[in-house]
């Protein structure tokens, strides 16, 4: 059984094959000390015997007892105040002004399986034996609230959930200044801080740095997880690298403002904390209300950054994302933004999907300016019905010429917005976040509608399901291109203003689920401006994600690389586009485009009737080559080799479960003179299985993870063939296909 209580010294212990969480109940204040997070240790009677308490100049809790300080105990789910200095995991505030809390233990109930959130995203079970939940319920009794702790431990997987809930008990009305997700004291500060940075455009880059003494975070305070920071970040040990070495995973499943930190006291210790973001948040808590946080997910690997990795992608692949979508491959995509931005009709529209489907793509995408009158992006947001001019027969006429292609049909919507001169603003100008006799400001020409407002909700799903009801849809790209800047609702009063941000995106996820339990059937995309919002909130509604507005495929090689720390290549959009690239002017091959966005959901962005008869020809065999291979692409496992961060290479792969089959993607940015010899070192093959490389030359497992693919040629006796051959240039890519031979 993966969690083991000692019931006479309130001890627990979650652990399966790899992992072991510890932590009990103290004597005397009978909160929660932290014991042990890593590495899976046996199972024994007691652990007494790892606590350490010596005397230290501190406040102590105790009159007499000098080992009593809350500063120097590691700790679960701390409160700032009564001897503890350190940035605790949760706040509240009384009527009367005061903020101390003194949640002690009560009880315990161990649950087969693991519970849903109540309107949260979260992972989940498929049957209860997949994991057991452990539920610690504290009190305090000044308050009379009460808090429960959730930990979830899966049994094959090296995960732990956590998420905390706290219950108004009593009569007297209070105010949650901060609720943290999860904390662990970490015993020690020997880590290196890797998280994800960047800007539209530039999401993902993958951001190292050593742990020093004090606090450091990442966080959004944008209304969404954000371009700047996502939502994870890991902690590693200064000797790990991507395939070995001990590292620590934390991942929130929310899509909001967040907060994730680290603070290193003067002891070493190292307090991780993650959750909703704090800054102007405050949270109403009636007596009889509860407030639910949303969850945390914790990993642990003993095999480097790729293991940490790879335990995120299967969790999130799995047990992450739902519904009709998850188990299927991805139909190939062509989207007509970078073809024709705004300037379409329904002729050429058409004619890029006549084109699609005689080269093998599967499904067509219209993108933004369809509906009210937009033809830049001004206008019209708010009016989600057809813009006749430009779609005569409508969304409906259009979804089934293009079904009648034998293609499926895909439309675009940025329901969270509005702009001004809409019949949606004119009727309900009070619907915008904003705040009294201040300027709104605007984003794109557009302002955020009030999501906390159910109203609103239902407007806005009303006005969609019309659209998707009598047409043909197959496809949403939900797209979000602003940020809150005025967190302001008309509908609550002012002391629940502190709960905007949070009720504005638990509203997002209102809507999400009532269009995906009429449309079940239907492939959501998620887009914020790119990726401003990839984070596993999304992807528990929407199994994709447009990863970002930048494709080119030099960049896309730190953006994908980055991204998939954390998410598996099922969620992670990605399209071949057009030369000179829009967002960076540059001219990288087709075959160096598409073997990127292979790595990926893998589409066309781009006006495929202007491309030449031979690249239409390379276009048709790489969606050809795709449909062959997208199946182990999205489930295989994924193993970063070397990063475009640090060198002027960049190679990845990704190897099916049996260990049969591997595509091994290498990407050169920049062309040099008279290199040096370079070979690409693989892994997670069987070391005696004979593969055959791009059928061509074999080599057996041990050869290729040893040794290498050797890039090299051999020109022996063929020296004028060396010096006749056609230089590749800049932008390189290469692929190899692995096949294990019986």
């Amino acid at each position: 059984m993966p969690i083991q209580v000692n019931q006479e010294q309130l001890e627990f212990h979650l652990y399966n094959d790899n992992v072991s969480y510890i932590f009990r109940v103290l004597e005397k204040s009978h909160q929660l000390e932290h014991l042990y997070y890593g590495k899976r240790i046996h199972h024994r009677e007691s652990f007494t015997h790892l606590i350490e308490r010596e005397i230290r100049p501190s406040t102590n809790m105790f009159e007499g007892d000098h080992t009593s300080s809350m500063e120097h105990i590691k700790q679960e789910y701390p409160s700032y105040g009564s001897t503890d200095f350190r940035y605790p995991a949760h706040a509240i505030l009384r009527e009367d002004g005061s903020h101390i809390t003194n949640f002690t233990y009560d009880s315990f109930q161990i649950i087969k399986g693991k519970k849903t959130l109540t309107n949260l995203p979260a992972t989940y079970v498929e049957n209860e034996e997949e994991a057991d939940t452990l539920e610690i319920e504290l009190i305090d009794d000044v308050l009379q609230c009460r808090l429960i702790l959730s930990y979830t431990i899966y049994q094959n997987r090296n995960v732990i959930t956590r998420n905390a809930k706290f219950i108004n008990e009593g009569k007297e009305t209070y105010y949650l200044d901060q609720a943290m997700s999860m904390n662990v004291d970490l015993a020690d500060d020997q880590f290196d801080m890797v998280h994800l940075q960047g800007a539209w455009a530039r999401e993902g880059h993958v951001e190292t740095k050593r742990l020093s003494k004090g606090i450091q975070s990442i966080y959004s305070n944008r209304g969404a997880s954000s371009h700047v920071f996502n939502p994870f970040f890991a902690l590693k040990r200064s000797n790990a690298d991507e395939h070995q070495g001990e590292v620590y995973g934390f991942s929130l499943v929310y899509s909001g403002n967040f907060l994730a930190q680290v603070e290193v006291d003067t002891y070493n210790v190292s307090r991780v904390n993650m959750g909703i973001s704090p800054y102007r948040f405050k949270w109403k808590l009636a007596g009889g209300e509860s407030f639910q946080t949303p969850e945390s997910v914790l990993v642990y690997s003993d095999q480097g950054l790729n293991g940490m990795s790879q335990t995120f992608h299967k969790l999130y692949r799995e047990r992450l994302v739902r519904g009709f979508w998850r188990d299927k491959v991805r139909p190939i995509l062509i989207n007509n933004w970078e073809a024709t931005y705004f300037d379409f009709n329904e002729e050429k529209v058409l004619d890029i999907a006549k084109t699609a489907r005689n080269l093998g793509i599967e499904l067509f995408v219209l993108d933004d300016g369809w509906f009210g009158k937009r033809d830049d992006d001004t206008s019209s947001l708010g009016d989600w019905f057809e813009y006749e001019e430009k779609l005569p027969n409508g969304i409906n006429g259009l979804s089934e010429k293009v079904e009648a292609l034998d293609m499926q049909f895909g439309l675009w919507f940025e329901p969270e917005m509005v702009c001004k001169d809409t019949k949606l603003f004119e009727e309900h100008p009070d619907w915008i976040l904003s705040t009294p006799e201040r300027k709104a400001s605007h984003g794109r020409n557009q302002f955020v509608l009030d999501f906390t407002r159910g109203e609103v909700v239902d407007y806005i799903f009303d006005l969609m399901d019309k659209i998707i009801s009598k047409s043909k849809i197959s496809y949403i790209k939900w797209d979000m291109n602003r940020h809150i800047t005025e967190a302001f609702s008309q509908s609550l009063p002012a002391d629940q203003q502190g709960e905007v941000y949070h009720r504005y995106i638990l509203g997002v996820y209102n809507l999400y689920e009532r269009l995906i339990k009429k449309y079940p059937e239907i492939l959501f995309e998620s887009c914020a401006g790119g990726g401003a919002r990839f984070d596993p909130g999304m992807l528990y509604y929407a199994p994709q994600t447009w990863t970002s507005d930048d494709t080119d495929a030099v960049e896309r090689l730190k953006i994908q690389y980055g991204t998939s720390m954390v998410y598996p290549l099922s969620a992670i959009g990605s399209h071949v586009s057009a030369i000179p690239n829009h967002q960076v002017g540059r001219l990288a091959s087709l075959d160096t485009r598409a073997a990127v966005a292979y790595f990926g959901t893998f589409g066309y962005e781009l006006d495929i009737t202007k491309l030449t008869e031979a690249e239409k020809q390379k276009v048709k065999e790489q969606v050809a080559f795709f449909k062959e291979k997208r199946s182990f692409i999205r489930d295989g496992e994924f193993y970063r080799l070397s990063s475009p961060f640090e060198n002027n290479e960049t190679t990845w792969m990704v190897v099916n479960e049996e260990k049969s089959e591997a595509l091994v993607g290498y990407y050169k940015v920049l062309a040099k003179p008279n290199e040096a010899y370079n070979r690409i070192k693989l892994t997670g093959l069987e070391p005696d299985t004979l593969y055959e490389v791009n059928g061509e030359t074999t080599y057996y497992g041990s050869e290729l993870m040893n040794i290498g693919i050797i890039l090299a040629g051999n020109y022996i006796n063929r020296a004028n063939e060396y010096w006749g051959q056609e230089h590749p240039g800049d932008y390189q890519s290469r692929l190899f296909h692995l096949k294990a031979l019986s």
